[in-house]
């Protein structure tokens, strides 16, 4: 067997944030049932402790708030200590911030940044070192379709998946002479606690045809609508096992078409307007 294909069938090492719900917890579980062994963060790890009972050294729970890069590089150590390497990192840790843009306070918007972006770049500061002196690994950038498209009522969450998706398109040029790999991973609608957390601003009458409509839909949408966590993590897993994964994966056909209808937006304003554009290199 060469060296390569050892490097292949070995089991891989997830550093996972998120990792108590959702798609974080999904991908916990799938990647212990493949053999392979997590670091799972979150800031309250006691839904982890049957897990862990389960799978004794082969998952390393760690509590650690992402906001906090001491605590981060602390659990990064950790992972380190116990496993020697790491392979993938889930940067899966955020959460939801429902309004208009003009009803979201400062409070709140700098709050959804600090998990969304600002603990994604903490994770990467903290992992980045490893991964670039293994010459390999995978990053995983959760990102969603408000990363390509947003509508009223999520705005600043668009905002903070928009900033994950630029630093990530640069990124994985940044890494890949490397051997590091990027995906930023992009769900639908997916059936996790995420609505039941969001955080909602104060409302003003004025959005109420706009911003609360919104809400009125996607609380009315039948429960078909969402996507099972662990067919997003199913597909996040199968990705990984690509030799030449994607720097964006869309999961869920519902999303993936709101992102096309984004993106073609887009090339329609360049062409509709390119009279414009090309007159000022006139």
């Amino acid at each position: 067997m060469t060296k390569e294909s050892n490097q292949q069938t070995r089991p891989r090492t997830w550093l996972i944030t998120g990792a108590t719900s959702g798609i974080g917890l999904e991908l916990t579980l799938q990647a212990l049932k493949g053999g392979d062994t997590v670091a799972a963060l979150a800031r309250a790890t006691a839904p982890l402790d049957e897990l862990a009972g389960a799978h004794g050294e082969r998952l390393l729970a760690i509590e650690a708030d992402v906001r906090d890069e001491q605590a981060v590089r602390a659990a990064v150590d950790r992972a380190l200590a116990r496993f020697g390497r790491i392979d993938v990192v889930a940067n899966n840790a955020g959460y939801g911030l429902f309004g208009a843009v003009e009803e979201a306070s400062d409070a709140q918007v700098r709050a959804v940044f600090d998990t969304n972006v600002f603990g994604v770049l903490n994770v990467l500061r903290a992992t980045l070192p490893v991964l670039r002196a293994q010459r390999s690994g995978h990053i995983l950038q959760g990102s969603s379709i408000y990363g390509q498209s947003a509508h009223p009522g999520v705005g600043l969450l668009a905002a903070t998946k928009h900033a994950v998706e630029g630093l990530s398109e640069a990124l994985v040029a940044e890494v890949a002479p490397l051997g590091v790999k990027v995906t930023l991973v992009q769900p639908g609608l997916t059936a996790t606690p995420f609505l039941a957390n969001l955080d909602v601003a104060a409302g003003l009458a004025d959005y109420d045809p706009t911003v609360r409509e919104v809400q009125k839909g996607i609380g009315a949408l039948p429960a078909s609508a969402f996507s099972a966590a662990a067919r997003i993590a199913e597909g996040i897993r199968a990705a990984v096992d690509s030799p030449n994964p994607p720097l964006r994966l869309a999961l869920g056909t519902s999303g993936a078409a709101g992102m096309r209808t984004a993106l073609e937006a887009r090339i329609a304003d360049l062409d509709g307007w390119k009279h414009l554009t090309d007159a000022v290199d006139r």
